[in-house]
């Protein structure tokens, strides 16, 4: 297939997507090999050769480097999922500003993700997007900007992520409103939850929906919450809505920041999903457990730590290792950095077996994680 050919059946993957009148006034759409990752033929078995035509493109072309593992990495999670196992994926960076939720969010509908670790950025950039799209606007010359360009963009409530601004008023504060009512609702009845609960309980209350302008099906985690994914956010008091609960609780809106269950909880329901999902818990069946990681940070050095604290520190016998391993980075190995560390370093932590596949995708993440995902689905 050439890539003219390619492109055109990108265009008609989308056109079976069914999507029609979305409007926004971002002047720069998604890639159209992202959108194309969102619409997959139902007929694709999970182990099966990835045959959709986008999946065919990139079996054809990517042979070697960086493409031939993008694409290595993509049959393996497929292999994984054919054989019974579930996968834990992990979202560092600007990845839902960066409108990964186009094919992410198609992902989780599909049982190809079965759950995420994420920064709190990622957790609720994805729902500003959702409800405050047609303010959203775009900078692509961004490298171009003055201080003064950069302060007048302040004075406008437009909040710069790289080549795009986020709109204060009607993204952060308008899901400010409604999260807040939740909080104090819990509060007033004695409960705590994880951060993320109260984002579901927001979406299935339907609180937002009338002010929704980004395609709800391009919202991840809106999928996350239908389908009740677990979600694990380490650091999440390192965002906007973090930001704002630390002011409710200065100001006397809130009585106490214990309110919100944090890290180490967060870590012990990692544990306890993790050992259900391998088969360690009794009455538990065994699956083989894949680790995804989509940048580095908190967001994937958190979760793979969980083996070898069950194995070292909790003293448990027999706690299966990663089943899989790929994380797509642009992190220099030398420079001592965890994100850099390349997989077999892991292996001294107990993290990873000298069998587990192993993947490093050096290159951006927003180029890369659409087309896995295209693979995985059969696109």
């Amino acid at each position: 297939m050439r890539a003219g050919e390619a492109l055109d059946a990108i265009g008609r993957a989308l056109a079976r997507g069914g999507r029609a009148g979305q409007n926004c006034a971002m002047s720069v759409s998604p890639p159209r090999a992202a959108r194309a990752a969102s619409s997959v033929a139902a007929s694709a078995a999970p182990g099966a050769e990835a045959s959709g035509e986008v999946s065919r493109f990139l079996q054809r072309h990517f042979r070697h480097f960086n493409a031939r593992t993008l694409v290595a990495a993509a049959q393996g999670w497929r292999e994984l999922l054919a054989g019974g196992g579930r996968m834990l994926l992990t979202l560092a960076g600007a990845m839902s500003t960066a409108e990964i939720g186009v094919s992410l969010a198609e992902m989780i509908r599909r049982g190809k993700v079965h759950a995420i670790s994420c920064t709190g950025a990622n957790l609720e950039e994805d729902l500003f997007l959702l409800v405050a799209r047609d303010h959203y606007e775009a900078v692509p010359h961004y490298r171009e900007l003055t201080p003064q360009m950069e302060r007048e963009l302040l004075l406008r409530k437009q909040n710069r992520v790289t080549d795009v601004c986020i709109p204060e008023e009607e993204a952060m504060r308008r899901v400010e409103r409604a999260v807040s009512e939740e909080w104090r609702k819990a509060e007033a009845q004695g409960q705590r939850r994880f951060p993320h609960e109260f984002l579901y309980r927001v979406l299935r209350t339907g609180a937002l929906e009338p002010h929704y302008q980004g395609d709800p099906r391009d919202c991840w985690l809106l999928a996350a919450a239908e389908a009740d994914l677990p979600l694990f956010v380490p650091g999440w008091e390192d965002s906007t809505l973090g930001n704002m609960f630390a002011a409710l609780c200065m100001n006397g809106t809130l009585q106490s920041p214990q309110l919100l269950r944090g890290g180490i909880e967060y870590f012990i329901e990692l544990a306890h999903w993790y050992r259900r999902s391998a088969g360690a818990e009794a009455g538990a069946e065994a699956s083989p457990v894949g680790f995804f990681q989509i940048g580095g940070g908190i967001a994937g050095d958190f979760p793979i730590c969980v083996v070898p604290m069950l194995e070292q520190d909790l003293k448990l016998r027999e706690v299966p290792r990663w089943a899989y391993f790929c994380q797509i980075s642009d992190s220099t190995t030398s420079y001592g950095s965890y994100s850099g560390a390349v997989p077999n370093e892991k292996i001294t932590w107990g993290k990873l077996e000298v069998e587990t596949p192993k993947f490093v995708i050096e290159s951006d993440a927003s180029l890369v994680a659409p087309l896995v995902f295209a693979i995985v689905l059969g696109a």
